[in-house]
C-alpha cells in the first residue's frame, strides 16, 4: 500500500482524518508516519487540541497494522480497545505521529492467534513528533476480528 493509497482509504473511510488534514508521510510494513497541520487542529490557546493530537498517534498506529495485515494477505476488521496517551510538550505547528511495526515476535504471535482463533491483539505504540522533538507518546491495545488470506 502507497502512502496515496492509505491516505485516500483513510480519507474516505475515516472522515475525521479528511477534517483534520491528515498526510500519510510514509506508509509501509515497517512504520507508519502521518501528519496535520496546526489549522484545522488547534485549540483556544492556539496550540494542537489534544484530541487531535490523540486521534493522529491512533491513526498511525492503526494504519501501521492495516498496512501490515493488507500485505499479508489477511482480512479483517481492527478497532481499537484500549490506549494511553502521554503528552510531553505543546504542539504549535505541523506535527506528526510514527508507529513503528512491533517486534517480529509480537507480530508473530499476533498473526497465529489471528489464524486460529479468528480474533487477536496487540499492542502497537507511537510517537507525536513536532519540530524535531518528541512531543507525546501513545501506546494502544488493537484487536482484529475475523481473518482470510495468508
Amino acid at each position: 500500500m502507497t502512502p496515496a493509497e492509505l491516505e485516500q482509504y483513510l480519507h474516505e473511510h475515516i472522515p475525521l482524518s479528511l477534517a483534520m488534514q491528515v498526510s500519510v508521510e510514509e506508509a509501509s510494513p515497517a512504520q507508519v508516519v502521518l501528519g496535520a497541520p496546526l489549522r484545522p487542529n488547534i485549540n483556544h490557546r492556539d496550540t494542537v487540541f489534544g484530541g487531535s493530537a490523540s486521534a493522529l498517534a491512533i491513526l498511525s498506529a492503526w494504519s501501521l497494522l492495516h498496512t501490515k495485515l493488507t500485505a499479508a494477505g489477511y482480512k479483517t476488521r481492527l478497532v481499537i480497545q484500549r490506549n494511553t496517551m502521554s503528552y510531553e510538550q505543546a504542539i504549535v505547528g505541523h506535527f506528526t505521529a510514527r508507529a513503528p511495526s512491533p517486534t517480529p515476535e509480537a507480530w508473530q504471535a499476533f498473526t497465529r492467534m489471528l489464524e486460529r482463533k479468528g480474533r487477536a491483539r496487540i499492542t502497537v505504540s507511537s510517537t507525536l513528533w513536532y519540530d524535531g522533538a518528541e512531543a507525546g507518546h501513545f501506546e494502544g491495545e488493537f484487536v482484529a476480528l475475523g481473518t482470510t488470506g495468508a
